[in-house]
């Protein structure tokens, strides 16, 4: 089975990978909101960075309280959880955007969903290969480094 071959039993297995924010506490209560200097701590984000990606487009709605006060979910999280994988990737934040459009458009955007993510993936790819050979040419670099360093002196004499 190739790395893109997957079955449903292997899917059900394997845990959420597309999630980077720890898992949500449950507040006393049963509340499960946040403030955005807690989903700041948790995800390592700025709050300006937040208010700036709900502005693009790039979170969903965000909740409010009667005072105006965004309160994140659970769920914002986990979208923030797989915002910062696409980031990761490379992916350029318009097309971050459009995919986040798209979500929010339904189920039947998910063809144009999986052509964003398949076109993403070979990015990646295409960059893994580059790294892996710029890192044979510093492995290569460095063992010719290493093998005309001198001896070590190992005994003193005093």
């Amino acid at each position: 089975m190739t790395v893109t071959e997957t079955d449903a039993a292997d899917v059900a297995a394997e845990p959420d990978v597309c999630a980077s924010v720890e898992a949500p506490r449950i507040r006393p209560g049963g509340q499960t909101h946040y403030t955005i200097s807690e989903v700041a701590a948790a995800s390592g984000l700025s709050a300006h960075t937040l208010r700036w990606y709900e502005r693009i487009g790039l979170m969903p709605h965000v909740d409010r309280s009667h005072t105006g006060q965004r309160r994140f979910t659970d769920k914002d999280l986990e979208w923030l959880g797989l915002v910062a994988k696409l980031r990761l990737t490379g992916m350029p934040v318009a097309d971050m955007v459009r995919y986040a459009e798209l979500v929010r458009e339904g189920e039947h955007t998910f063809p144009e969903r999986h052509a964003l993510l398949v076109a993403t993936r070979e990015d990646v790819r295409r960059r893994i290969a580059e790294l892996r050979e710029t890192l044979a040419v510093l492995d290569y670099k460095i063992d010719m480094y290493a093998a005309l360093r001198p001896p070590e002196n190992t005994e003193r004499t005093a």
